[in-house]
């Protein structure tokens, strides 16, 4: 009888279950679940199955030592009584990979170093040589992870990550592992579905990676069959007849696979070179005549009409959204997907993973079952789906007959809305009915349709002319992210629901208190520009590059104020932003304007502004709309010069290294407004406004000039319900 062996499977978290069953199909006298992975017993050639035919295993392990670490030597010890003779010669090359830290190690380096100097004087005091260290290709590599104060050793027998299969010579952005895929189809009941004949579809194929595991399990082909790296190799416990014969069977195993009718394996994605990529792996993996793939969007995803297609599997990887401003734009993709699965396959069974479980809700289907897993350090869902007229989901506002339609018609819209999304939108359109005789009557086109108005809906709604954006008001700590994920899902619905747009519309940002540079930074860079107007003027925003869209709304009545005052004076635009300010005064009829900011990024924002309205703006001393980059604080402080007007619009904080020191505005207003005043005309207005909600003006400032508490007359009335958005003075040299 051979000798038993207890071995280590690892694997993503989440699949530790899956890949228990799978050692345990593979032979395994004994395998159980062990935190990102699987302990097992087997002997020599049943491990060598398991690390040939494994589709779920990241790599495989023999444990070699564990022990509490508790002192730096403790970890070289350990290390140094190790038998590593049994485990490979002196004139082998070899390789230390550790992780994890404690008080005692404090970075992985140290302590691959620590057991890498245990195993050097090991070979030394036992064999008089020393092996010689190869981080980048070693004979024999050594695995170390130090966690909960416990540090396991182990000889990594994999030759490399095991998801590697190695027929993956193209990529796309975000590849998705090969484990995970198969991972994917095995929740998805492929190999079952497979053995039945039937059919697997993936209409967003990417790099191929779904459709080739799932040609691979179909046609019974190991998955370790095209690796050329073989760990095990150069370890001394490798027998050669032993691995001979588990490989050549899983030969023999493949060629009677692919002389089976194989099933319809079909693949789908909207970009030309992305199928490229597809093609070349699916050749590297010898499945040419099995897989196809066509470029088609979802939106023209059917069943294939040439044979007859009973049943079958559709998976897929949809793109999550990561980054909140791609959101909108993905809601109607899963709709769209929602609705072809209802349209053309029912009675066929779909699986697909996402980190937005919320997303997979606006299929319109509901999922039979939902599997908690990582795709790296990303926590993600399959989510399973039986496609039975039973588990769809309609618009409970379409037609009785649109939701009866036989199988292969056009299914109608899944575009449900929650109760919360429903109370939502009801508050939306009580806003709109309450603006809308302002709105008309003003010619406004820019303003805030809703802020916040419900505490569990913490966002802003702004209308930009014809474009939306939502922005979400960072949630706190307290609240649960996937909580928050479903409540700004359905502030999408409802706005588009009210306003009658597509999700795809909406631009959507979330708000944060910004620091430093972050305050002046690209958010994004698809550099959309457009034209709104405001008043007399036309001025340019944009919603998605910048943590500000470039015209604060808030402020409408101030810059129209300005407009109204500036005819035949000098005005100057301190912390100018976007210049629109200095815009509206020119169009006033300011003689002149000047326009002091620290962003080179928002002056050339304002000279496009001054130039959309027939101004030109320039740097020179004598150019009638001057743009200045400098520390506002410090320009002030030397300025020689003197105005009619100015607009002290400060932040609430800056800590920005362009200046010398950090400013807080209830701490250095008094300074601002001061150096402001010594260069006021006499009979001048200076307009002093921040956004600090806590802000008090200084009573020095109330005693030594005239000053008019404005900030209520500073609103328009889509900011009337958040009176504190902005606090506004009118300050002017006492007589």
């Amino acid at each position: 009888m051979s000798e038993s062996i207890e071995y280590f499977v690892s694997c993503p978290r989440g699949l530790e279950e899956l890949l228990r069953d799978e050692v345990l199909s593979l032979g395994a006298s004994h395998a159980a679940t062990s935190g990102a992975g699987v302990k097992a017993t087997g002997d020599l050639a049943q491990m060598y199955r398991v690390w040939l035919w494994s589709r779920l295993a990241s790599r495989v392990l023999l444990p070699l030592e564990r022990i509490y670490l508790d002192e730096v030597d403790d970890l070289y010890n350990a290390a140094r009584n190790i038998a590593w003779g049994q485990h490979f010669n002196a004139n082998q090359s070899f390789a230390v990979d550790f992780s994890g830290t404690n008080r005692s190690i404090n970075n992985s380096q140290f302590g691959a170093l620590k057991i890498k100097d245990a195993i050097v004087d090991y070979f030394r005091d036992s064999y008089g040589v020393r092996p010689n260290v190869d981080k980048r290709e070693p004979d024999i590599r050594i695995q170390a992870r130090l966690a909960k104060g416990f540090v396991s050793i182990a000889l990594d027998l994999s030759g490399g990550p095991l998801h590697r299969r190695g027929y993956r010579v193209k990529t796309g952005v975000a590849p998705m592992k090969e484990n995970l895929a198969a991972a994917i189809l095995i929740r998805g009941g492929w190999p079952a579905i497979a053995q039945q004949g039937g059919a697997l579809i993936d209409p967003m194929c990417g790099s191929g990676t779904l459709l080739i595991e799932g040609a691979q399990m179909a046609a019974d082909i190991a998955p370790g069959l095209q690796r050329e790296d073989f760990g095990f190799e150069q370890w001394r416990g490798h027998k050669q007849d032993v691995w001979h014969e588990v490989y050549q069977e899983a030969v023999e195993r493949a060629r009677v696979g692919r002389e089976r009718i194989p099933p319809e394996i079909r693949g789908y994605d909207t970009a030309i070179n992305v199928i490229q990529r597809a093609e070349q792996n699916i050749v590297a993996a010898g499945l040419a005549d099995t897989v196809r793939v066509t470029a088609k969007p979802v939106a023209k995803l059917t069943k294939p009409t040439h044979t007859h297609l009973e049943h079958g599997l559709i998976a897929c990887n949809p793109p999550y959204g990561e980054r909140i401003g791609e959101v909108t734009e993905l809601i109607p993709l899963y709709r769209e997907l929602g609705d072809r699965f209802k349209a053309e396959f029912e009675g066929w069974k779909a699986v697909l993973i996402t980190s937005n479980p919320e997303l997979g809700k606006r299929m319109g289907v509901k999922a039979r079952k939902k599997y908690k897993v990582f795709n790296g350090p990303l926590e993600a869902k399959i989510l399973c789906f039986d496609l039975e007229r039973d588990n769809f989901i309609y618009d409970r506002n379409a037609p009785v007959a649109e939701q009866k339609k036989a199988p292969g018609q056009q299914a109608p819209s899944s575009a449900v809305l929650s109760s919360g999304a429903q109370m939502l939108a009801n508050r939306l359109k009580k806003n709109q009915k309450k603006l809308a005789s302002w709105l008309k009557r003003e010619g406004v086109e820019c303003y805030r349709l809703y802020d916040a108005d419900m505490p569990e809906y913490a966002v802003a709604v702004d209308i930009y002319g014809e474009r939306i954006q939502i922005s979400e008001y960072k949630p706190p700590q307290t609240i649960d992210a996937q909580d928050a994920q479903r409540r700004l899902l359905d502030t999408i619905d409802a706005v588009a629901s009210v306003l009658g747009v597509q999700q795809s519309t909406i631009n959507v940002k979330q708000r944060a208190i910004q620091k430093g540079k972050q305050q002046y930074e690209r958010q994004d860079s698809k550099g959309v520009f457009f034209a709104v107007r405001e008043g007399q003027v036309e001025l340019e925003v944009n919603l998605t590059d910048y943590l500000d869209t470039g015209l604060f709304l808030d402020h409408r009545p101030v810059r129209q104020f300005i407009a109204e005052q500036a005819k035949g004076k000098r005005f100057l635009n301190l912390f100018c932003y976007t210049a629109t300010a200095s815009v509206h005064a020119a169009k006033g009829g300011a003689v002149s304007t000047t326009s002091v900011d620290m962003s080179s990024t928002y002056l050339d924002w304002g000279k496009r502004n001054l130039a959309l309205n027939g101004f030109k703006a320039g740097d020179a001393p004598s150019a009638e709309h001057r743009m200045i980059k400098q520390d506002c604080i410090a320009w002030l402080k030397h300025c020689q010069e003197d105005f009619d007007l100015i607009l002290l619009d400060p932040p609430t904080f800056s800590n920005s290294k362009r200046m010398a020191g950090t400013l807080d505005i209830q701490r250095d207003h008094v300074a601002l407004v001061e150096d402001a005043m010594r260069i006021l005309k006499p009979g001048g207005l200076l307009i002093f406004s921040n956004n600090y909600r806590g802000f008090k003006l200084d009573e020095s400032l109330q005693e030594k000039y005239r000053v008019k508490d404005v900030s209520r007359q500073s609103l328009d009335p889509d900011f009337a319900r958040n009176k504190k958005i902005h606090q506004c003075f009118h300050l002017q040299a006492k007589a």
